[in-house]
């Protein structure tokens, strides 16, 4: 249910502590989220369903939740659905300073986060981490805990579309391939589906796993990913994808500021040279050395488009020598130079 609730109302704050056994069967676990404009409702959907499930299942309300927005007006999604909110930013900080709440604070955010920081939504952050409450960041609201100097020398995850820029742009962070990272303060999700299997960690932890696991039967799901799961854009479950593909591919992903020779990335799978470009041939029509370069340009490209960084770094940290060879393949494959990509 959508409950919201003001400073005047009065609950106790209960952290989320990854290593408690035991579970809680008194208190009610009390969510602000902050929506900012554009924020992804797959991501929004995919962790507060489960939580009205959960209530529903478990026949009281474990879980209450708010939505807050900026100004308390309404927000638009990147889908264009408008959702009515219970609070605005300025009224949450109160909250928090006030010592009466939340349980935790989720930032759900979309693409076009990297100019969404404000003065009030800082405010909200560093109250959180004054009043240790926990605050989750779901898919690219990860770079809002960043720019706010909260993810310092800690590890993260986000959204594998923003990973190269959020890595490039915050020289400091740890930023990791898996579907969500946490620790009692602080959890980065990429978001989307991966918002479900968050959230189905805490209602584990919070009503038991039965209850999670009939919460999974409801939705169809089955089960939930592990946090250390990775964010894969290709599996070897695809058709006509094997492993040994897979693993090639990774390892390319995984060195693209220092492009690998084909005789190394095939060393490393316990393959031949002549099966890796068998292997390429039949599944992606492609060499293996030019779908390593389209690899890199892509997140070029994305670099170029998410970030203000001088077309020579991105070159740079894309694993070309020089900016004009860069700015020759770049053209070759998107058909204008890098430059206009940005304009």
């Amino acid at each position: 249910m959508n409950a919201p609730f003001s400073a005047r109302d009065s609950w106790r704050i209960v952290g989320w502590n990854p290593n408690r056994q035991v579970i809680d069967t008194d208190d009610v676990y009390r969510l602000v989220i902050l929506a900012l404009p554009g924020f992804s409702q797959l991501g929004l959907s995919s962790f507060v369903d489960p939580l009205r499930l959960a209530n529903s299942i478990s026949g009281r309300s474990s879980f209450e939740w708010t939505i807050a927005s900026p100004d308390g007006q309404p927000v638009e999604c990147a889908s264009g659905f408008i959702l009515s909110v219970g609070s605005n930013f300025a009224d949450t900080g109160e909250c928090i300073q006030s010592g009466k709440g939340p349980s935790m604070v989720i930032v759900c955010a979309g693409e076009p986060v990297q100019k969404q920081m404000s003065t009030s939504l800082t405010k909200i952050l560093r109250l959180c981490k004054r009043h240790g409450v926990p605050i989750a960041a779901l898919g690219t609201a990860t770079w809002l805990l960043a720019e706010s100097g909260l993810l310092d020398d800690t590890a993260c995850t986000i959204h594998w579309d923003k990973r190269a820029a959020l890595s490039e742009k915050f020289g400091r962070l740890q930023v990791i391939d898996q579907l969500f990272v946490r620790d009692p303060h602080l959890l980065t999700c990429a978001g989307e589906f991966a918002s479900f299997d968050l959230v189905m960690e805490l209602i584990s932890e919070r009503l038991g796993r039965d209850i999670a696991l009939a919460v999974c039967r409801h939705t169809t799901a089955g089960h939930w990913r592990p946090a250390s799961d990775r964010q894969s854009t290709i599996n070897a479950g695809e058709t006509g994808i094997c492993k040994a593909l897979v693993d090639v591919i990774r390892i390319m992903e995984e060195h693209i500021e220092d492009p690998l020779p084909l005789r190394y990335i095939a060393k490393c799978v316990g393959r031949s040279q002549r099966q890796i470009e068998r292997l390429f041939q039949q599944s992606i029509t492609s060499s293996p050395m030019r779908f390593y370069l389209h690899l890199r340009l892509s997140r070029a490209k994305r670099l170029i488009e998410q970030t203000e960084l001088p077309v020579v770094e991105i070159a740079i940290a894309c694993g070309f020598a020089s900016a004009s060879h860069f700015s020759k393949c770049f053209r070759q494959a998107f058909g204008a130079n890098p430059s206009a990509c940005r304009s």
